[in-house]
């Protein structure tokens, strides 16, 4: 992994117009990459991400309105050099005016990468709405194949609605779909070659992420987590893995090609997330806002830098420069690395946020 440059960069001036200014931080990176989340509701419960019971949702007031995204992206591309936007939430889906956020802002960037992060259920009913608005591409969160084990990580019944969402998209010519799969220890590692083989012969990308310590009953221990290289193992009972030629050029994804054992026939490609074991912050370049509108500027961030109140100000060229400079700021103030893994930054330099993965947005 490169390091982070140590020399502090100049500071560009806040509020600066134009991408060469940018959302630049002390470290001498440059996100481009903006994580919008739309809400924090969820239609599921995942272990590694949300309680059982018992989570209080933000009110529709305190959520970024369509309007004010709309806005908040065109700020983003248009004066700080945003070049791809992901939405996410919570579940993006929930939204009932998730398909007209999409339309406006495809009308308003026509060449703007467009992704979706969803867990699946209702996408079927939604894909093709979502292909026509101008969504470019999708994620699916979807960690088994076994609905016993898709009960028990998402303590809801709905692995039939996934699986339909998925088919739903490919139809809807949102291909590749990328999975994202998280392993859970005696829950679903056991079903890692079979997940792989199932997104292989279906077209799609699929994604191990390591288990992040963003669950809301911070239950997470480093023990209990699947690492990377349990992972590369897993998948090595089933297949040849051999690093991907090609850059990867801040993917959060090391990427891997697959091939079948014995004739070396290539299957397609596994990416692998390891946040946590294999870090990769010296070239991140992402900026997340929450559905509140607070930017952070690292998903383990424990500081948040409002944005809404600047927002509802007012509309004018003096208030959207208020809103660039507090963003510029906020991710000038990024620190060098969340903690873990590093070099010289141990565990016990790194606190886990007190919101879930779901409030943050992923």
């Amino acid at each position: 992994m490169p390091a982070v440059p140590g020399a502090a960069p100049a500071r560009p001036a806040a509020g600066a117009p134009g991408p060469a200014a940018g959302l630049l931080d002390q470290f001498g990176r440059t996100a481009t990459d903006m994580r919008l989340s739309l809400t924090d509701k969820c239609n599921l419960r995942c272990q590694y991400c949300m309680p059982e019971n018992g989570l209080e949702w933000l009110k529709k007031d305190k959520l970024l309105t369509a309007a004010e995204i709309v806005r908040l992206v065109g700020l983003g591309v248009d004066r700080l050099g945003v070049r791809e936007l992901r939405l996410t939430g919570g579940e993006p889906l929930v939204r009932a005016d998730l398909v007209d956020i999409i339309a406006a802002l495809r009308a308003n960037h026509p060449e703007l990468p467009i992704s979706l992060t969803t867990n699946g259920v209702g996408l079927a009913r939604k894909a093709q709405a979502l292909a026509d608005a101008g969504l470019t591409r999708l994620n699916v969160s979807m960690d088994t194949l076994h609905h016993d084990a898709f009960l028990q990580l998402t303590r809801r019944p709905f692995l039939d609605q996934v699986l339909a969402g998925i088919d739903a998209a490919a139809a809807a010519g949102l291909p590749p779909v990328k999975v994202n799969a998280v392993l859970m220890r005696g829950v679903n590692d056991h079903h890692a070659v079979e997940l792989l083989d199932w997104c292989l012969e279906r077209g799609c990308e699929l994604r191990f992420i390591e288990q992040m310590p963003l669950d809301a009953d911070h239950g997470w221990t480093r023990e209990g987590m699947i690492t990377a290289a349990e992972i590369r193992a897993l998948l090595g009972r089933g297949f040849a893995l051999s690093p991907d030629p090609r850059a990867r050029d801040g993917a959060p994804a090391e990427r891997f090609e697959v091939r079948r054992p014995g004739t070396g026939e290539l299957l397609g490609t596994v990416g692998i997330i390891a946040s946590v074991t294999e870090p990769f912050c010296a070239d991140c370049r992402r900026t997340r806002i929450t559905a509140e509108g607070k930017v952070m500027s690292c998903l383990f961030s424990r500081t948040e830098v409002d944005l809404l109140a600047l927002l509802r100000a007012g509309a004018s060229p003096a208030d959207d420069d208020a809103v660039t400079a507090r963003w510029q700021d906020a991710m000038w103030a990024k620190p060098k690395a969340h903690g873990m893994g590093h070099p010289g930054l141990g565990d016990a330099d790194f606190v886990q946020p007190d919101r879930s993965m779901s409030a943050i947005g992923g």
